[in-house]
Parts: structure tokens; C-alpha cells; sequence
């Protein structure tokens, strides 16, 4: 005879709890962990297992779809270079922020070498080089200021003794310069009185320059930031660059690129030691030629030997002309030391600072330099010897050796 089913097992009383303890048990609970924030990391390479099949070739497109395609093809590019046109100064301030990070990762790059985490690395390259300017600002800009306050005092005695030289009188003999030159002041003086659109001119330059000034410091900081970011995520940057090839062929993507990252790295900081080194002895000349405005100029040497080939030259013609202002006793000897500097520094010390750098034949060098710089300005020009020696690259590892194969 089977036994009555007992049921459920009763259910024993729960304690119940005060509600000041639940309040302080809820005050004492540990607060939870914090989670990481999710990164934009690169995925995981996935290799292909061994004996499996490659999918078919898709069938060819017909001519219905391939005229589509073209069209928007010619569509994204025609969008693509509108955008370029209209956000060009963010296209600029992108470009020299890539420079200025490619310039300091040489840097880094030395002293991860020697046990340096990135972070530390990136870090100490950056309070160097904050150190370095601020010595060098607290050093050179007063006495910049003061030479260009003494300069723009004597601007109206420069040009009073220019009006009064033989040569100005023998061109205004033939051009009547003086007497133009006269007449136009006075009608610009009459016509200030009476139409209003000059001072709204006037006004309206103001405003531009207040823009102008604006957009600079904005575009200072912005560079600034953007230099930061680079460098820091300078090896995932590639890393996600590298993934965009094809696995056949990523290998040989990375060896180039980065062949062109390490030239273009050393171009950046050869380039920088060769132009200091000219200011440096620009410098020195003019404190013992006696030039006027010696730390003003050496200055605006340093900037222009910035742009390969044709900086250096330029910044001495600037200088013998100012020293030439204090007479020609002042002005040869400043040109022939430093035009002889330059040859000095074209055989001797530019091959040995720049023999990790980049290498360009010095006539695709003038054709880069004038192109870029009539395409982009004094940023074409920096940057366009770097560019043709990646083109250079390419030509020489890619694209000559396929056509060897054919």
C-alpha cells in the first residue's frame, strides 16, 4: 500500500530584518569595481585554416553596373576634392601636426630603445623640447622685440636717406616717382573726407587682422593637440594603416611604410639641426660684421633655412641687403662668409647630418621644392621633398621591379 504524499516541506520563518539595519547595510556595501573603457583596438589577424577551399571568382560585372560604378567613382572624387578645397587650413594644420610627430619619433623611438615605456618616452621628449623653447623664447624674444622696435623707429630715416641717394634721383629723373608717389597721397587724403566706404575698409581690415590673429592662435593650439595625439598613438595608428592592405601582401606594405616614416622622421630632424646650425653661424657673422638687428635676422634666417635649397640663399640676400643699410664695409664681408658657409654646408655638413634622411637628386629636390611651394606655399615646400623621396621609393621597390618581371 503506497504511503500518503506528504507535500512540500514546510517553508521555515525568515528573520526579519529592521529597516536601519537594510540602510546601513546599503551604506557599507563596497562600491563596484570601475569597468575599462572600451578602445578602438585593432582586430586579431585570421589566418586561413590549412586545405581550405578559395571561394569561386565572382562573375564579371556588366556594363550597366560598371557605368554606375564609374559614376560614382568620378562623384566621391569630385566630392573628395571639394572638401579638400573648402577645409584646406585643417588639411594644413593636420599635415604639419603629422610632421612635427614624425620629427620627434626618432626621439622616442631611442629612448624606447633603452627600456623607456612609450608614455615615458613621449612624455620626456615633450617636457625637453617645452624646456628647450622656453629657454630659448626667454633668451631671444626680448632682445627680438627691442631690435624690431628700434627698426620700425628707424623705417622713416631708411627711407629718407633712400628718397636722397643718386640712384633714387636718377629713377625719379626718368619715372617721376617723387611726384606720383605725391599725388596719390593727396587724393587718398581727399577722398578719406569724403566717402564713408574707405573708413568701413579701414574698419573691415581691422576686423580681418583680429580674424586672422584669432585663426592663428586657434590653429597654434589645435596643431599643438593634434602633434600630442600622433605621437602617442603613432604604432597603432600604423598598425591600422598596415591592416588595410591585403594579407598577401601586408608584409611588404609594412617594411615601405615604414622605411618612409623612419626618412621622413630624420629628414625632420636633419632638417631642423641644419637650420639652427645656419642661424648659428648667421648670427655669429653678423655680431662680428657688425650687421644691425642681428638677433631679429638670425631669427628670420633660421625660418627660412626651413625650406630646402633655396632658404638658405634667400635668407642671405635679406641680411646683405639690411647690412648694406650700415654700409658696404658691413655688407661684403657678412655675403662672402655667408655665402661661403653655404657651400661649406652644401658638401659637407648637410650630407653628413641628413645620410639617414631622405635621398632626392638635387634637380627632382628644385622641382619638388618650386612645385610644392607654388601649390601649397612654405608648407609645400617643407614637405615636398619628403614626398618625393616616397614617390621615389615606390618607383624604386614597387613599381620597377614589376615591370622587371614582365
Amino acid at each position: 500500500m503506497t504511503p500518503p504524499d506528504p507535500g512540500p516541506p514546510p517553508e521555515s520563518p525568515r528573520p526579519a530584518r529592521r529597516r536601519h539595519t537594510d540602510v546601513v547595510d546599503r551604506f557599507l556595501r563596497p562600491f563596484p569595481a570601475p569597468r575599462p573603457r572600451r578602445r578602438f583596438e585593432v582586430p586579431p589577424e585570421t589566418g586561413e585554416a590549412p586545405g581550405e577551399e578559395h571561394p569561386e571568382a565572382p562573375a564579371p560585372a556588366g556594363p550597366v553596373q560598371t557605368g554606375f560604378l564609374l559614376t560614382v567613382g568620378v562623384g566621391l572624387a569630385l566630392l573628395g576634392w571639394w572638401l579638400l578645397v573648402n577645409v584646406g587650413p585643417v588639411v594644413g594644420w593636420v599635415v604639419t601636426a603629422t610632421f612635427i610627430a614624425l620629427g620627434l619619433e626618432p626621439l622616442v623611438r631611442r629612448l624606447e630603445s633603452r627600456s623607456v615605456p612609450r608614455t615615458g618616452a613621449v612624455t620626456l621628449v615633450v617636457l625637453g623640447l617645452a624646456g628647450a623653447l622656453t629657454v630659448l623664447i626667454s633668451l631671444v624674444v626680448p632682445r627680438v622685440l627691442a631690435e624690431g622696435a628700434q627698426l620700425a623707429e628707424s623705417v622713416p630715416r631708411l627711407v629718407e636717406t633712400a628718397l636722397r641717394s643718386e640712384a633714387f634721383a636718377e629713377l625719379d629723373a626718368r619715372f617721376r616717382i617723387h611726384d606720383s608717389t605725391e599725388q596719390w597721397l593727396e587724393g587718398l587724403a581727399g577722398r578719406i573726407g569724403e566717402d564713408q566706404e574707405i573708413l568701413g575698409g579701414v574698419f573691415g581690415g581691422v576686423v580681418g587682422v583680429g580674424s586672422v590673429v584669432l585663426r592663428t592662435v586657434a590653429g597654434t593650439l589645435i596643431v599643438l593637440a593634434l602633434s600630442l595625439y600622433f605621437l602617442f598613438s603613432l604604432p597603432v595608428m600604423t598598425r591600422w594603416a598596415y591592416r588595410l592592405a591585403p594579407a598577401s601582401r601586408r608584409a611588404r606594405v609594412q617594411e615601405l611604410g615604414d622605411q618612409m616614416l623612419r626618412g621622413v622622421g630624420n629628414y625632420v630632424v636633419g632638417q631642423t639641426c641644419v637650420a639652427l646650425l645656419n642661424a648659428a653661424v648667421a648670427l655669429t657673422l653678423m655680431t662680428a660684421t657688425g650687421v644691425p638687428y642681428a638677433a631679429l635676422l638670425a631669427v628670420l634666417v633660421a625660418l627660412l633655412a626651413f625650406v630646402p635649397l633655396v632658404g638658405g640663399v634667400t635668407a642671405g640676400v635679406l641680411v646683405t641687403v639690411v647690412a648694406a643699410t650700415a654700409g658696404w664695409e658691413t655688407a661684403v664681408p657678412y655675403a662672402i662668409g655667408y655665402f661661403a658657409y653655404l657651400q661649406v654646408e652644401a658638401y659637407f655638413v648637410s650630407p653628413r647630418i641628413m645620410r639617414r634622411a631622405v635621398a632626392v637628386p638635387g634637380a627632382i629636390a628644385v622641382i619638388a621644392v618650386a612645385a610644392g611651394g607654388a601649390l601649397w606655399g612654405v608648407l609645400g615646400a617643407l614637405i615636398a621633398i619628403p614626398t618625393a623621396a616616397a614617390a621615389l621609393l615606390l618607383v624604386r621597390e614597387v613599381f620597377v621591379p614589376r615591370q622587371d618581371r614582365r
